[in-house]
């Protein structure tokens, strides 16, 4: 099997001429706890004291809000960040997005989202999820939405850089090493696998291989 990537060491190659491009291009992984906790904390507060939201509802839009979390992540990851274009221009921009940690999966300070992309996306949604449920409801359902969010970048973060010993984080471990490992092509949910299984992007085990 060909090597998948370019070094498995925390490491990484520099992807900007400009000083300050390359600075937001790293991240330290307690940044999008650092941003968005807050953001969800004040979006609760809200819903409970400013907006009367009852707790059944704001429960149910924050699950809600975890639940479309998982599938944007998926179509992210899968038809965006997926994308590779022909042309010159295009691999570059796959690069800069997605392609440098396939070939430095191990570097640490490209592991999260960096604030350079996950504000303005996270504006983008807010703004569309406001549209399509209204500025009062849209505030426990964002709050969940973005839980959804720092989860994923956690656990992206987790899986590349610690040992999982509990069969949960094992099975999410696995699952997105054999994304870099085994075949890009397949296991694009990192924080769940649940959508690869529903649109058949799984991997097959030697066990459903032999059924």
């Amino acid at each position: 099997m060909a090597k998948k990537f370019v070094s498995n060491k925390d490491e990484t190659v520099r992807m900007f001429k400009s000083d300050f491009m390359e600075s937001l291009s790293r991240v330290h992984p307690s940044v999008p706890l650092i941003i968005f906790v807050p953001v969800i904390l004040y979006m609760l507060y809200l819903s409970v004291f400013d907006f009367k939201i009852g707790v059944l509802s704001i429960i149910g839009l924050v699950v809600f809000g975890l639940i479309i979390w998982t599938i944007t992540e998926y179509l992210l990851h899968r038809f965006v960040f997926h994308w590779e274009l022909k042309s010159e221009l295009g691999a570059r921009i796959h690069f800069i997005f997605h392609g440098v940690h396939h070939d430095y999966p191990s570097d640490s300070r490209r592991l999260v989202m960096p604030p350079s992309v996950s504000i303005p996306l996270a504006t983008l949604f807010y703004f569309l999820f406001s549209f399509l449920i209204g500025n009062i409801f849209v505030l426990p359902f964002f709050a969940g939405f973005l839980t959804g969010y720092l989860f994923y970048d956690i656990t992206h973060y987790a899986v590349h850089h610690f040992n999982m010993h509990s069969k949960f984080w094992l099975a999410i471990k696995n699952h997105h090493i054999k994304h870099h490992y085994q075949d890009p092509d397949k296991g694009y949910g990192v924080s769940s696998p649940i959508w690869d299984y529903i649109f058949r992007t799984h991997y097959i085990s030697k066990e459903e291989q032999k059924a």
